[in-house]
């Protein structure tokens, strides 16, 4: 069953996608992940603006084995990318307006672990399709278990809340 990147057995890696920036937390990430003994797989451009928090405060995390970083990927390379992992793990901590990166990794039936920011408590429906955690002992607890998700139900979420025709129907229904 390849639905839009849906695995039902998924690959033994964390995915970790965006920006490398410090409210995005990559190294909260790092640290969920070695507390797993899982690899992270981190698909992040770097800004000019961010790549003095990149060499001094990320880079030196790259060294561990189970971490490896692949730079920035494009949206094809995006679906295997996430859909393959076990868990997006989103550790922001600022008001992340939308979190685009989230409804892409229930689209492919992988669930998300978050922090509670920002738009998270809205797309993320906690113990359904993905955990919302508050801090980093609550993110490790959950990146444990997050094989207890059903990521058919991760894609049936993004399926009734976010396809293209779901959202413009709702933008009727506001107008």
């Amino acid at each position: 069953a390849h639905l839009h990147g849906l695995q039902e057995r998924p690959q033994d890696y964390f995915a970790f996608v965006g920006r490398i920036a410090p409210e995005k937390r990559g190294d909260r990430a790092i640290e969920i992940a070695i507390a797993c003994s899982t690899r992270l797989r981190i698909a992040a451009k770097v800004d000019r603006v961010d790549e003095a928090y990149f060499e001094s405060d990320i880079r030196p995390l790259l060294e561990h084995p189970l971490v490896e970083y692949i730079g920035e990927i494009d949206e094809t390379a995006k679906t295997g990318f996430l859909g393959n992992a076990r868990a997006l793990l989103f550790p922001i901590d600022w008001p992340e307006p939308f979190g685009l990166v989230m409804i892409e990794a229930l689209a492919c039936g992988t669930p998300v672990i978050a922090y509670r920011c920002g738009s998270v408590p809205e797309v993320i429906e906690d113990g359904l399709t993905g955990f919302i955690v508050q801090d980093q002992a609550e993110a490790i607890a959950a990146a444990l278990r997050v094989d207890t998700l059903d990521r058919g139900i991760c894609r049936a979420s993004f399926e009734r809340r976010f396809t293209a025709r779901r959202m413009a129907a709702h933008y009727i229904e506001v107008y």
